[in-house]
């Protein structure tokens, strides 16, 4: 089975770049695939707490259920602390680190950027 890096750059609810990576993100676990999500920059808004869109699908949702099978999820330290987000402040599951855990989780992957 592959490995896979992919990287959410842009928030939730603008574009649909968020809502393809995770559905490419979950539909790679279904298929049996070692797959790590990393939120830079306005992706880290992604991992929310609390989101309740009214007009899009919920991306929080989306990602809470792609993480209870198994996803495993990381954000950008410097971009949380630049946007004031705290650990408390994302789902369970999301892990804040920083730059030299984003380039290892990118190491022996196919990396995808969204």
């Amino acid at each position: 089975m592959a490995k896979f890096s992919i990287m959410i750059f842009e928030g939730p609810y603008g574009r649909e770049k968020t809502y393809t990576a995770l559905r490419f993100a979950l539909t790679a676990l279904i298929d049996g695939h070692d797959v790590t999500v990393i939120l830079i920059q306005d992706g880290i808004f992604t991992a929310l707490k609390n989101q309740n869109p009214s007009e899009y699908p919920n991306h929080l949702e989306y990602l809470e259920n792609a993480i209870g099978e198994g996803l495993k999820v990381i954000a950008c330290g410097v971009c949380c602390q630049a946007r004031g987000i705290k650990q408390e402040d994302l789902t369970k599951g999301v892990t804040i680190i920083g730059m030299h855990e984003i380039v290892e989780a990118c190491t022996d992957s196919t990396t995808l950027t969204f």
